[in-house]
């Protein structure tokens, strides 16, 4: 991920699955404190997303590593 946005992939999961909108993602983008800053909890932090919606997202994440490993 850059430091300032996320990835294509990540956005549309966040976008399309957890149903947060690009206003939702832009917030918490700009107001994270450090680049490496995790966008899940941010966005569960902000109270964007529940706790059980936060375990799904790391499990994508996760996923997406397992995935990209050769």
């Amino acid at each position: 991920m850059e430091n300032n946005s996320i990835s294509t992939e990540f956005s549309q999961f966040l976008q399309q699955e957890m149903a947060l909108s690009r206003d939702d993602l832009a917030v918490v983008i700009k107001n994270r404190r450090q680049p490496g800053d995790p966008i899940p909890m941010l966005l569960w932090q902000y109270g964007l997303i529940s706790l059980g919606e936060l375990q799904r997202i790391w499990d994508w994440l996760d996923a997406q590593i397992q995935f990209q490993a050769p």
